[in-house]
């Protein structure tokens, strides 16, 4: 245990003996919203150096400094693993992106398809998204959001040495499933509500990094895919194991 009940994701360097000095908006939640005075005792990551146990030194309405104590998690990583889906409502890509950051993903890739409804994402608002959610699940990684990209411009120069498990709404009911496969670097690609294009289903078969799987009996919406993807993921070949 920590002694601290508020984690909080900071960009500067961690250490013993290390002062964190406070943007007036982590002022204003430490201090305003949560009341934390001197003393108060809050657990501090960046994603880079583990997690550390922090004490307020200075508090006041719109700045403050907390001054790092002792280590109390290392850095864990997760499994090299990408999630790349088409953006839906703002709402529902909202909850994919903090979920898969919950789950263990590595990067979070929204791709655009021929039938994806979005054409643009802030990508600013997804990755705080995606901070939030380490904050609150205990992590100590945050994966990064890369820009939208078109879903063909990215399988043109798909990296040789990952496999992409393609979550085809074509083989409902199929028993297509995952299976443990020797590679270290995977992707998860979920499809838009509208699902993939004939061209892009044909494509995708076609190439030899790919793995077709079934998601069950059942035709799932994009964001429950994302999920139950990753945690079919997670069980089968990652650190749920």
């Amino acid at each position: 245990m920590t002694g601290a009940k508020i984690r909080l994701y900071v960009d500067e360097a961690l250490g013993e003996g290390q002062t964190i000095p406070l943007t007036q908006p982590q002022a204003h939640y430490l201090f305003g919203v949560m009341r934390l005075a001197v003393g108060g005792a809050v657990a501090l990551f960046n994603g880079r150096d583990g997690e550390y146990l922090a004490h307020v030194v200075e508090a006041g309405k719109r700045r403050g400094v907390l001054k790092c104590a002792e280590q109390t998690k290392p850095l864990q990583m997760p499994p090299d693993l990408w999630l790349l889906f088409a953006p839906i409502k703002k709402a529902r890509t909202d909850f994919i992106v903090e979920k898969a950051a919950e789950m263990g993903v590595s990067k979070i890739c929204p791709v655009q398809t021929q039938f994806t409804n979005s054409e643009r994402v802030r990508r600013d608002r997804l990755q705080a998204h995606a901070v939030e959610a380490a904050e609150q699940c205990g992590g100590t990684f945050v994966p990064g959001v890369a820009e939208l990209q078109k879903l063909d411009s990215v399988l043109s120069n798909w990296p040789e040495d990952r496999k992409l498990v393609f979550c085809d709404e074509s083989l409902v009911g199929a028993r297509e499933v995952l299976s443990a496969v020797e590679c270290e670097k995977w992707a998860i690609l979920i499809g838009p509500e509208g699902g993939f294009s004939e061209k892009e289903r044909a494509r995708l078969n076609s190439l030899p990094f790919v793995v077709p799987i079934s998601l069950g009996p059942r035709v799932l919406r994009a964001d429950t895919a994302a999920v139950a993807a990753l945690a079919l993921w997670q069980s089968t070949l990652g650190d749920w194991k």
